[in-house]
């Protein structure tokens, strides 16, 4: 038996949601809160009893039920205001007040065949993990979204009651700014502080509050000086994935405290990240669903290889036809198709490029308030040349999430090419400062060192360069730029073994390979200085 209503299908059985013909797809929680409702759509659903219906009658934040509510909505076509489906019941709950028919279950070809708007491919890919995921079920592995991260209030373990205010603001902060990174739901401040002073029991905490991550930390006042340390723990298992202290003066402590929290926020999305691409790979293949082919696409692209970036682009594609309003996989997209043409073995077209632009221009249409998705839309931009719009995007980007790494790398970087260089240049020490493990920080490095050369600076230019390259996951454009950076340099000692490195990474390595790839460099005085230095240094044309 299914439901039916407006343009939409509800398939209990298949745990399938279609609506106007294409298969949505919806997190497990979402679709048993739609079920829940449509299944008792003759009376209000109070919070308690989805709460019980949905989570087992744990504890649930609002925030978390909210979203839900939300995305519930959103994947029928409703929303808050319309509740032409899903009404709001003030001070009750809620009530589905669609009209709905139960019919017969229909052949699973037969519901492929009302899918038209679907690529038979799309399709059939569809078919294949709905079909795995029946036989799949019961097996230990599971099935979720987006990670969830709750942040505990910091122990104050000063013995000093007027340090309270500070390790609570701390928390409070990283809670507000972890909120900005769209790829985690993380718990509200309320639900979270209930567990102050409740022991550190993070697997009971964990399942208490439907986190797969906690955050905990504690503040000790030792003499004029604070340390602040922090933990991140994956609930499941209780397993460190990172840790990190900070030592600071109760003098500067309040001018740097923003400093803090955005340097803790932005380790730990990383530190999630990791863990979560961990995670994907021990999911079968045939079980991976919308968000872990996404999750597994990012562990290919930060390989910074060829083959894993065209891997990545199968892996996101695979993603969007699941989950066509998986905004982060369009975003990713379309990086690693601009990528493929700067570091690997696309050649740069102007198809290509129009390409990566729309795909997006659509994440950003789907989701404009994820500043990594507005910065992958920034640099489509730059790589087209367009610098006033990609500078546009990555101010919006930086405003949405200020402790976001690479914004702050993309925003420099665009500056650069403008030649405002004075103004560059922070930008880049700043994205170094707030991620010293984020998985493309030798880019920071590399995008720092031809902004130094571009301004002429370059010792500080090969210096950079360097620096990058002692990056284990490092691609060869840095050892490129060191080579350009030391023939304007004419540090002949330097530039043989420099020469080697970069030509055993990148053999065949010419001035005009560099000149073709460098395509999206727009100032010609730009590009004849870099080239030349690679010239001085001795590669052939």
């Amino acid at each position: 038996m299914r439901f039916l209503f407006g343009d939409c299908a509800l398939d209990p059985t298949r745990r399938e949601l279609w609506r106007g013909g294409e298969s949505i797809h919806v997190e497990p929680q979402v679709f048993d809160l739609l079920l829940h409702l449509v299944r008792n759509r003759d009376q209000v659903i109070s919070k308690d009893d989805m709460l019980a219906a949905v989570w087992g009658g744990r504890i649930v934040s609002e925030s978390t039920l909210s979203n839900r509510i939300n995305a519930a909505r959103r994947a029928i076509g409703d929303s808050g205001e319309q509740q032409e489906l899903i009404r709001t019941v003030p001070r009750r709950g809620l009530r589905f007040v669609g009209d709905v028919r139960e019919e017969a279950h229909q052949s699973q070809s037969a519901h492929s065949a009302s899918a038209p708007s679907l690529s038979r491919q799309h399709t059939e890919l569809a078919e294949e993990v709905a079909e795995n995921s029946a036989r799949d079920a019961g097996r230990p592995h599971e099935f979720r979204g987006k990670p969830t991260v709750a942040v505990l209030p910091f122990d104050n373990m000063s013995g000093d009651p007027e340090q309270e205010y500070f390790s609570d603001g701390i928390s409070e902060d990283i809670i507000t700014l972890l909120s900005k990174h769209r790829a985690l739901v993380v718990i509200a401040r309320n639900s979270a502080f209930a567990f102050k002073g409740r022991g550190s029991d993070v697997r009971r905490i964990g399942k208490d509050l439907g986190a797969d991550y906690i955050v905990e930390g504690g503040v000790r006042k030792m003499g004029q000086h604070l340390r602040i340390t922090v933990h991140l723990i994956e609930t499941r298992g209780g397993r460190l994935v990172w840790a990190e202290q900070y030592d600071r003066t109760l003098e500067e402590i309040l001018e740097v405290q923003d400093q803090i929290t955005t340097t803790i926020a932005a380790r730990i999305e990383p530190g999630i990240g990791t863990a979560e691409r961990l995670r994907t790979e021990r999911i079968p293949p045939q079980a991976l669903q919308a968000w872990d082919l996404f999750r597994l696409g990012t562990k290919h692209f930060y390989r910074s290889t060829s083959e894993g970036n065209l891997d990545a682009q199968r892996l996101f594609r695979r993603a969007i036809a699941l989950d066509p309003n998986l905004a982060q996989a369009y975003g990713f997209l379309s990086y690693a198709i601009v990528l493929g043409m700067l570091y690997f073995d696309a050649q740069p077209q102007e198809e290509q490029l129009n390409e990566a632009l729309a795909i997006a221009k659509k994440g950003v249409g789907l989701d404009d308030q994820d500043a990594l998705i507005r910065f992958t839309y920034g640099r489509a931009l730059l790589a087209r040349r367009d610098y006033g719009e990609a500078l546009a995007e990555l101010e919006e980007a930086l405003k949405l999430n200020p402790a976001l790494p690479v914004v702050y790398c993309g925003l420099a970087d665009s500056l650069a090419y403008e030649g405002r260089f004075a103004e560059a240049m922070p930008y880049f020490e700043k994205a170094i400062n707030l991620s010293p493990h984020d998985p493309q920080r030798w880019a920071f490095y590399s995008y720092g060192a031809l902004a130094h050369l571009f301004a002429r600076e370059f010792e500080e230019a090969q210096q950079w360069a360097w620096r990058a390259t002692r990056i284990p996951n490092c691609h060869y454009w840095p050892f490129a730029h060191r080579v350009a950076a030391l023939g304007h340099l004419q540090r002949v000692e330097d530039i043989r073994p420099a020469l080697a490195e970069l030509l055993q990474r990148k053999p065949g390595f010419t001035c005009s390979f560099a000149r073709g790839r460098l395509f999206y460099v727009r100032n010609p005085v730009h590009l004849d200085l870099y080239v030349e230095g690679l010239r001085r240094a001795g590669l052939p044309e």
